[in-house]
């Protein structure tokens, strides 16, 4: 009979899965692990046993029954396996083998309609189950992931401990990341980046959400190296150290870190820079898109990260972008001479569309809350992207603090804060729009950002000539400033006004 002493169990043994094994067992824990091919979890197990005396605790199975029987109960199950379809064959593969009260962790990168549906599928047979965003790539996983679960708060309670002795540290009141995190020698102390969401999907799409604010938030990045390196003529180690510079002060954060380090990385194969051999096309694993398209579902205006997915799809269109290149013409590149004032309106115009990005991504979050009757706590959710996470910053403890300061707010650019940064950089965030324009500079994620502050602060926009369009062609009818809102007008538009076309 096989020994029930593994405090958590983990299916799927890729990089992420090994990785976060070898956290939960650096925390003390015993961690049964199973992986669909075998070969994989025996290797796994061989270089565990060659590492620190903590990996004893992580205990190989190759059959699915014994990994599940190995786990005390009630047992809790990690998947980190492909989103999707793989994930129910997983499931209905581990069921024959749960009793009830046992619990299921996806987390994998799922759409969160389908964590809905799994947890309604699976509460129906008696099993708990638990979405639960992960972020940090393998890093994060291994020494403290920024962890978004969600579920009944009787599955919470018991995943619990371990879910807060895994996740990133950070100082409870400055929200700084404590330092440290090595094999075998875990953080210990300090605010845990892994707070409950809320039930069924939410843990995942707040998850969702953050891989599109995580998108925009690199496009405005590369489009800030960009127009250094073209309005400037700036080689690539000179604009690193601008970005490492920037990340001593408000714009510190992971992504900055590591472009100062991609920036100055010289090319192991031959002269120059790495960066300018890398090719201009980019890449996208889906999470970018459901953003988008979600946002577009909800009514939510997220443009700004919507721009950040339509730029990756363009960069994709490397041949076509070099055949366009040699027909369709744009004004001649001319460089500026005031470097100093145009890498500081750069430096404005990218904390200005941060902004903006969040704001846009919060906004989305708010929306998705009373669409599927959830009820989300933002100032945690900023507090535990602060550590771990893809797109953790400095910047996050203001949202944290905005919130704090004002629970029901309605968009962060109305935090006082947060108005005021974008008063102060709004002057140098339209100079380098209009550089960007007048040079043919593609700089779509400033731009878009743009437009929505300007669209957000317009107490009147032209969507009255809109209302009038649409009532012409389609009787939909419309509002009067002139009277209460919710009343409803038509006009049977006369024929003598519409244009006669000339035969």
């Amino acid at each position: 009979m096989t020994t029930k002493n593994a405090d958590i169990g983990l299916v799927g043994l890729a990089v992420m899965g090994q990785n976060l094994a070898l956290n939960i067992a650096d925390h003390g824990y015993t961690i049964a692990v199973y992986n669909r091919d075998p070969k994989k979890m025996v290797n796994f197990i061989e270089e565990c046993k060659k590492n620190e005396p903590s990996h004893e605790n992580v205990v190989g199975h190759a059959d699915l029954a014994s990994f599940v029987l190995s786990i005390k109960r009630p047992r809790k199950i990690i998947l980190l396996v492909k989103a999707g379809s793989a994930t129910d064959v997983t499931i209905n593969a581990l069921l024959p083998f749960l009793e009830q009260g046992d619990i299921i962790i996806d987390g994998g990168n799922a759409l969160w309609t389908d964590t809905i549906r799994r947890e309604k599928e699976l509460t129906a047979k008696g099993i708990e189950f638990i979405g639960s965003g992960v972020s940090g790539g393998e890093t994060g996983a291994r020494f403290g992931p920024s962890l978004m679960p969600s579920g009944t708060r009787k599955a919470w309670a018991s995943l619990e401990p371990i879910w807060r002795d895994i996740a990133a540290k950070v100082d409870p009141v400055t929200g700084a990341p404590l330092e440290g995190g090595k094999p075998g020698k875990p953080v210990v102390g300090g605010f845990s980046c892994a707070e409950y969401i809320g039930p069924d999907g939410a843990g995942h799409y707040v998850k969702m959400v953050h891989n599109g604010i995580e998108y925009i938030d690199m496009q405005l990045i590369c489009e800030a190296y960009w127009l250094m390196k073209n309005l400037l003529g700036m080689e690539a180690d000179e604009i690193g150290k601008i970005f490492a510079e920037w990340n001593k002060g408000e714009l510190s954060s992971f992504l900055i870190e590591i472009t100062a380090d991609i920036l100055q990385q010289k090319d192991p194969m031959g002269p120059g820079f790495l960066v300018d051999k890398i090719l201009d096309t980019a890449g996208q694993k889906g999470t970018g898109q459901w953003t988008a398209a979600n946002a577009l579902e909800l009514g939510a205006p997220a443009n700004a990260i919507a721009a950040a997915v339509y730029a990756r799809a363009l960069s994709s269109l490397k041949e076509e972008r070099v055949e366009a290149s040699k027909i369709l013409k744009g004004p001649v590149i001319k460089q500026e001479s005031d470097k100093k004032a145009v890498i500081e309106a750069i430096k404005n115009a990218l904390y200005c569309s941060k902004i903006c990005a969040y704001a846009q991504g919060f906004q989305l979050i708010d929306k998705a809350q009373v669409a599927y009757n959830w009820k989300l706590n933002f100032g945690e959710i900023a507090q535990i992207w602060r550590g771990g996470c893809i797109i953790r910053a400095r910047f996050l403890q203001k949202i944290t603090d905005a919130y704090a300061l004002n629970s029901r707010l309605k968009n962060l650019m109305l935090d006082p804060y947060f108005t005021n940064a974008m008063n102060e950089g709004q002057a140098g965030w339209r100079k380098v729009i209009a550089l960007a324009v007048t040079n043919g500079i593609p700089a779509q994620g400033f731009a878009a950002a743009l437009a929505y502050y300007d669209g957000y602060r317009s107490d009147r926009l032209p969507a009255n000539l809109l209302q009038g369009q649409r009532d012409y062609f389609g009787a939909h009818t419309y509002e009067r400033v002139d009277q209460p809102r919710g009343q409803f007008y038509h006009l049977d538009w006369p024929e003598a006004n519409r244009p006669q076309l000339e035969v």
